[in-house]
């Protein structure tokens, strides 16, 4: 079975910061690993280094495992803002950015 990452930025509507990350740390992370193919997901505070432009404050990043990456996506999307994986609403939605990453490479890790 292949693997991928779905890297998902967001940010929160102005001043709901706490709801937002409340309801993302506390609920949705869980809630989309409910779609078939999602196995592990982890939050991130974004930073840009190195004279890059401003990007989105907080990013998400989903590992799936799954022979159709894009019926994977489809399920997510099906079950989005559903009682399955309900949105909140301080999340700007209209905000938020996706990027499906498939390995070119197999993982290196540090050699002792």
């Amino acid at each position: 079975m292949a693997k991928y990452l779905f890297l998902v930025f967001t940010t929160p509507r102005p001043g709901q910061d706490a709801a937002y990350n409340s309801w993302y740390d506390d609920q949705h992370l869980d809630d989309v690993l409910r779609a078939k193919g999602f196995v592990a997901a982890q939050r991130f505070s974004v930073a840009p280094q190195f004279g890059a432009p401003d990007i989105l404050p907080y990013l998400a990043i989903y590992e799936i495992e799954t022979d159709d990456p894009q019926a994977a996506l489809d399920e997510l999307a099906r079950l989005a803002d559903s009682s399955v994986i309900p949105i909140s609403d301080s999340l700007d939605a209209m905000a938020s950015v996706t990027y499906l990453a498939t390995p070119l490479t197999p993982r290196v890790v540090e050699k002792s």
